[in-house]
């Protein structure tokens, strides 16, 4: 999630572009003996890679600094170089062949341009469907682009803790603050592909949001605002790194207002989503033990019917398994 406008005003055109899994059991099988797919998660930091069966078991993966300083393209460049790396391996070790792949980043991904895009140069002009075409040689119908916190949702929905939730919410925590929601077996995406992008939500009538470049509740109760706000507060960065573990009884008591913040907007989630699961992942939830019960007390005292709340079954590489459930979904459509 970004809080960078789109540059040309240009409202999203709806495109084949892949955003929602299917429900499995519904697909044929296109897989033979060792055929794999490839995924790709761009990060604001560092990009993953890897190949996985269909089931998800991942065969061999791999990790590289993005340098978004060095532009967009080279980060590009330089995954699906990794990406063909680890395919040649795989055919080679398995005798199996890729039948399917799929990109996923920060931003409303399509053909040609990333909306909301993350502050790379140039990641808002890349049109990453044909750059995986010309990366690795697939059929574009092969290929599948996506909105990280959206993929997550679809392996979440797939193979881990939201499978057979109707409806469910993937809740991610962490760099910024996202939802996705799971209705009927699919991730919804919306009318324009920001369905669940509650780090924009306002958080007092005086806030103006998206039109003034702000996402509001992401710049207030983030993982990174929340360092911030810690090193402003005692003067110093949190012993922990992420303000945790600091103990400075201050910033447990800033740790306390932000997890109830997040809970509110959650809450208020839940009451319009009537959920049956929420699924929470993302970088503070190192921290499960203070993040889940104070979401679990606001969901009980004001949602009629509190949904489950559990921990993802991917909170580390929840976007780079999203990447391979968007690559099996599209491999078998």
């Amino acid at each position: 999630m970004s809080t960078a406008h789109v540059a040309d005003g240009r409202a999203p055109e709806r495109a084949a572009v892949r955003s929602g899994a299917g429900s499995p059991e519904k697909q044929q099988d296109p897989f033979g003996d060792g055929d794999f797919v490839c995924g790709i998660d761009f990060g604001g930091t560092k990009t993953a890679v890897a190949v996985a069966r269909a089931d998800g078991e991942i065969l061999a993966a791999t990790r590289l600094p993005t340098s978004a300083e060095a532009g967009a393209e080279q980060a590009v460049h330089r995954a699906l170089a990794a990406a063909r790396e680890l395919i040649a391996e795989t055919e080679s070790r398995t005798g199996g062949r890729l039948v399917g792949a799929a990109a996923v980043s920060p931003g409303i991904v399509l053909p040609d341009r990333v909306l909301l895009a993350p502050n790379v140069p140039g990641w808002g002009e890349l049109a990453l469907p044909a750059l995986l075409h010309d990366g690795l040689g697939l059929d574009p119908a092969r290929i599948g682009v996506g909105t990280d916190a959206k993929a997550a949702a679809e392996a979440e929905a797939r193979w881990g803790a939201l499978r057979d939730a109707d409806p469910g919410i993937l809740l991610s925590l962490g760099t910024g603050i996202a939802a996705a929601l799971v209705i009927g077996g699919r991730v919804l995406g919306g009318a324009h592909g920001a369905a669940g992008e509650i780090g924009y939500n306002l958080r007092s009538r005086g806030d103006v949001g998206y039109t003034a470049g702000r996402a509001p509740l992401e710049e207030h109760a983030s993982g990174i605002a929340l360092v911030r706000r810690a090193t402003q507060l005692l003067g110093r960065a949190p012993e922990s790194g992420d303000a945790f573990g600091d103990p400075d009884p201050r910033t447990a008591e800033l740790v306390d207002e932000v997890l109830d913040e997040i809970a509110v907007h959650v809450a208020n989630l839940a009451l319009a989503v009537d959920p049956q699961r929420i699924a929470v992942t993302g970088g503070l939830m190192r921290s499960a033990d203070r993040v889940l019960p104070a979401l679990r007390r606001r969901l009980d005292e004001a949602v009629p019917f509190p949904p489950e709340l559990v921990a993802a079954a991917y909170p580390q590489d929840a976007a780079l398994r999203g990447a391979l459930a968007l690559a099996v979904e599209t491999a078998g459509s």
